[in-house]
């Protein structure tokens, strides 16, 4: 979706390369989103393990797609990096920022560059606002005075494919993608850098997602935009993101460009979910991998290696008793998984 070039070659097994979970190619960029070890547990006596212990960086004007099954901990994930819930542990830096260690203050500051883009339409509009006030509320609250607020947004509703004669209807007024377009104004009414895209298509029509899609690549040209675009659809992924992660029971099992995720998976996980896709090209259809049982608990998740309940890998053996960092098995391709990578990287139990 967006342009970027960033990287760093391959290093030890479980460490970051150059302190990076990268693209490949030349480092030209810092992460404008650097996230490390970051977890986020419900509960203290057998807490809701919702993320658990995941380190991604995101790079300047990229989309970085985060897909899996629902309940993975996608959507936990994005909320966790713009704060709008407390981490159990780890650390998330914007632009440099350690955004745990803010004071309420700095955290008002810093959220005009970070926003999201939530997954229902329906749901996240105050039915009793209307449009001008919905947008303009984070301008509100940062201080803007009204009139201001007004013309402003005025100025942002035909970027969204709306009319200023919007400004004073109410949401019920709207069809899901008119509303879905009222959610993304808002979210880029204070001029954000950052935008979490939570499953932002998945509640639309076919037809209704390609526009919806279409306007954020297009929003992402115009603004210089950085997305996390969170999904569980692969076929969504494929056409909006630059690279990918794969996510599995609260931790990121493969992370690639996307050419490479599509090309070449190596995580037995992606190769399942590649493997339901139907292709139109006339190619031969992927055979189908039934994954078998359904996904554990995040409570208990399994010891070791959380997909080896479900795996279907001829080799997969003692090893898999043993948790499998993530790690480089080329420029840029990371995954979890012992038997993907080189003899040498494997870990023994």
């Amino acid at each position: 979706m967006g342009a970027f070039l960033a990287g760093g070659s391959p290093g030890p097994p479980g460490q970051l390369p150059n302190d990076s979970l990268s693209k490949g190619g030349c480092a030209l960029f810092t992460p404008l989103v650097k996230i490390r070890d970051l977890k986020v547990y419900y509960g203290e006596d057998n807490p809701v393990r919702a993320v658990d212990g995941v380190s991604l960086d995101i790079y300047p004007g990229e989309t970085l797609g985060l897909v899996g099954e629902s309940g993975c901990g996608k959507s936990t994930l994005g909320r966790a990096i713009l704060r709008l819930c407390e981490p159990t542990a780890g650390e998330v830096h914007f632009d440099g920022k350690s955004i745990f260690d803010l004071s309420p203050q700095e955290m008002k500051e810093i959220r005009r560059e970070m926003q999201i883009v939530f997954q229902d339409p329906y749901a996240s509009l105050n039915p009793r606002r209307t449009v001008g006030q919905i947008i303009g509320l984070p301008l509100a609250l940062q201080g803007v005075p009204q009139r201001e607020i007004r013309e402003r947004v005025k100025a942002l509703l035909p970027k969204v494919g709306l009319q200023e004669s919007h400004i004073d209807r109410f949401p019920h007024q709207f069809s899901g993608g008119q509303r879905q377009r009222i959610g993304i104004a808002r979210a880029l009414a204070v001029g954000p850098r950052f935008i979490v895209a939570d499953e932002p298509v998945s509640s639309l029509d076919v037809s209704i997602q390609a526009q919806i899609i279409i306007l954020l690549q297009q929003l992402q040209r115009e603004m210089g935009l950085t997305y996390l675009f969170i999904t569980h659809d692969l076929s969504v992924v494929n056409y909006v993101s630059d690279r990918i992660a794969v996510m599995y029971l609260g931790r990121i099992v493969e992370l690639a460009s996307t050419k490479a995720i599509f090309a070449n998976p190596h995580h037995p996980y992606t190769q399942a979910l590649l493997s339901a896709i139907p292709r139109l090209d006339g190619r031969r259809r992927r055979q189908r991998i039934i994954l078998r049982g359904s996904v554990p608990s995040p409570v208990n998740p399994p010891s070791g290696c959380r997909f080896r309940t479900r795996c279907f890998h001829p080799a997969k053996g003692d090893a898999c008793l043993v948790e499998p960092p993530l790690v480089a098995i080329d420029d840029g391709h990371y995954v979890a998984c012992h038997y993907a990578l080189p003899s040498k990287q494997w870990i023994s139990a």
